[in-house]
């Protein structure tokens, strides 16, 4: 591993903040290792592209964020994007071995520091899916063991503007779809394509209209920014490679009006990931969400995946009868996170 700056290493200082851009690829190098792996260990997940989008934009001294050093050795790390007035926590690891809840609150607070040293930032959203179900993992006589989610939060900076939203990550073996029935929806159903962009930007705005899901994703609140959250899901590897045969939509076969959607990726090359299932308010109840997610799952196993994934905030009690329905099974509990000023 390449040495740290000199200014960062010292006798007396054996913990360090260090900005990213002060870092080189090779300082990460055995961070994002153990974060890869544990990606994979814990949820089934093939995080290294991911992990090169870090590198890359590392080595290109463009990824805002800090690096926790302890002892010389980078730690733990989390990087930030900061835009019209609202600042994303991107990412959010630190090793094993280092885990404790003063390191973690020390690493957030730097970065939620910078968040709000921009101009205009008024609110700041993080899923931060590597720390353990009740908060981040705390040494306890050699071993790790997750401390009482109250007990993390209450160790969050800025909590006069803190909310935490339970969510759940579930999972269900792809060999239990079979006996699935289908179901008479009176919809039509057809797969994926980039012309019901507006629509689907439209239909997901009024799906979470007053959702506890749009209070975590303020995205969900227009059309204008449900299209930017489709690009994402789309166009970039953080749910996993997006995968067309899987994904779909449902509509009304008089008027052709969207009436619901189902979006897949691949998270491993055998486990697929649904990032987005929705219906319109108007046709909520009538099984066109279960009709939907069933052939997504079918698509899914036709390409050879073993399990699928999802995530789903715990509030939603709708969903989670839907999903327990189907086979799914909770997986890992966390948290999602927004601060944000009165």
């Amino acid at each position: 591993m390449a040495a740290l700056p000199d200014r960062f290493v010292g006798e007396s200082q054996t913990e360090s903040l260090i900005d990213l851009r002060d870092l080189t690829v090779e300082h990460l190098s055995g961070l994002l290792e153990e974060e890869t792996e544990s990606w994979r260990a814990e949820l089934d997940w093939d995080f290294r592209a991911s992990a090169d989008l870090v590198r890359r934009f590392v080595q290109l001294r463009s990824l805002n964020g800090f690096g926790l050093a302890v002892d010389g050795v980078i730690a733990g790390y989390s990087y930030y994007v900061a835009e019209d007035g609202k600042g994303l926590v991107g990412d959010f690891y630190v090793r094993a071995a280092y885990r404790t809840l003063d390191r973690h609150a020390r690493l957030l607070q730097a970065v939620l520091d910078a968040i709000w040293r921009t101009p205009g930032t008024r609110r700041v959203e993080a899923q931060l899916m590597m720390l353990s179900a009740n908060g981040p993992q705390k040494a306890r006589g050699g071993d790790f063991e997750p401390p009482e989610i109250s007990q993390w939060n209450r160790a969050v900076p800025y909590a006069r503007w803190f909310h935490a939203y339970p969510r759940q990550f579930l999972e269900a073996p792809l060999a239990s779809i079979r006996g699935l029935p289908a179901r008479e929806t009176g919809v039509a159903f057809g797969p994926w394509s980039e012309s019901w962009y507006d629509a689907a930007a439209q239909l997901i705005a009024s799906a979470y209209r007053g959702h506890t899901d749009s209070s975590i994703n303020d995205q969900y609140r227009s059309a204008q920014g449900a299209r930017r959250f489709l690009t994402n899901i789309v166009q970039y590897p953080g749910c996993g490679a997006f995968f067309a045969p899987a994904s779909l939509v449902g509509w009304d076969r008089k008027n052709r009006a969207l009436c619901g959607l189902s979006l897949a990726s691949l998270v491993a090359p055998e486990v697929g990931h649904i990032t987005q299932i929705c219906v319109g308010p108007q046709r909520q109840g009538q099984g066109i969400g279960y009709e939907l997610l069933r052939r997504s799952l079918i698509a899914l196993a036709a390409h050879g995946c073993r399990d699928v994934s999802l995530t789903v905030t715990s509030a939603n009690e709708s969903a989670l009868r839907l999903y327990r329905q189907v086979g799914f099974r909770l997986r890992r509990e966390f948290s999602a996170y927004v601060w944000e000023m009165a």
